[in-house]
């Protein structure tokens, strides 16, 4: 008898067979809720807060910071959403023009633990010397007024976090001169305007140099199935964690075809060269990457709590 269990991922294209109900995990009967009806971040809060779903895609950060909560989740190593986050920094004053810039300035960020901060105010101590401490942090949401952290958690000493006043936007702020600069995994509405631009003005540039330096691709979402499911039945685990690899494998066959392109963008059979070119054959789009050598060094990589 198969198994109810619903998830709650994104239909990625290495999770689009999976979610449209052309790959069935074994043993399992699969309800796979996507985010064309829930947005990542509502996954994430509902999870996270709520545990509404048997299984679900969640942030990194938020499933470790978990553990030290009586630890109610099971992670399983589908790494669904993986991504370079230089070019998720965003400046306004003319002034900034490089990380030693930030320092004493304010920046804006939807949630401290958020994993792409996390990930980015790593790069920024590890490998230009902006220490976590240099900049103080104001929290709010990007677009919509009145964000509220998915997770309860004490910043590290010495960290100046305040929340951004009721009713503003971090996007709007950073537009108006009201911060400095901007963490976040999402491109602002305001890019573009007012003198809004990324940090870095070549940010593949920079992400290729940090791969080839550290050999970190780095992970955004993994899979985590809550425990009292997981608990009876660990089988879960595996028969999920296939899945996602079988997906993930007919997602990265067509990922280079020229007869009739899987993507919209023109280019995508380039890219796609050009990226293994720099990322390797097991290291690239085309695994799960963390399972390669490369990808899986430990050293460098940001402490959930930076």
């Amino acid at each position: 008898m198969r198994v109810p269990l619903s998830l709650a991922c994104g239909a990625y294209d290495r999770t689009f067979a999976l979610a449209r109900g052309d790959i069935q995990p074994e043993g399992i009967d699969l309800t796979y809720l996507t985010y064309l009806a829930l947005p990542v971040e509502e996954t994430f809060f509902r999870m996270t807060r709520h545990r509404e779903f048997d299984a679900a895609e969640m942030s990194p950060s938020s499933y470790l910071i978990s553990l030290e909560a009586g630890a109610p989740f099971v992670a399983i190593p589908a790494f669904v959403s993986r991504a370079f986050r230089h070019n998720g920094i965003y400046v306004s004053p003319a002034s900034i023009t490089a990380p030693a810039g930030l320092a004493g300035r304010v920046m804006g960020l939807a949630e401290y633990q958020l994993t792409a901060n996390v990930w980015i105010r790593g790069i920024l101590a590890e490998r230009h010397g902006l220490p976590v401490a240099a900049v103080r942090y104001r929290t709010g949401g990007l677009h919509e007024p009145g964000r509220v952290a998915k997770l309860a958690h004490d910043p590290p000493p010495g960290v100046d976090i305040e929340p951004i006043p009721p009713g503003a936007t971090l996007a709007d702020m950073l537009a108006a001169g009201q911060i400095d600069a901007l963490y976040t995994p999402r491109v602002p509405r305001t890019f573009g305007h007012k003198g809004v631009r990324r940090l870095f003005t070549d940010p593949r540039g920079e992400e290729e140099r940090y791969f080839a330096a550290t050999g970190i691709f780095p992970v955004m979402h993994v899979v985590v199935l809550r425990r009292e499911v997981y608990e009876p039945r660990p089988w879960l685990a595996q028969s999920l964690y296939k899945a996602f690899e079988q997906a993930r494998r007919e997602a990265a066959a067509r990922l280079a075809e020229t007869a009739a392109g899987a993507s919209l963008l023109p280019w995508a059979y380039a890219d796609a060269e050009r990226t293994q070119n720099v990322m390797g054959q097991t290291s690239g789009p085309t695994a799960w990457p963390g399972t390669s050598r490369r990808c899986a060094r430990s050293s460098g990589t940001p402490s959930s709590r930076a």
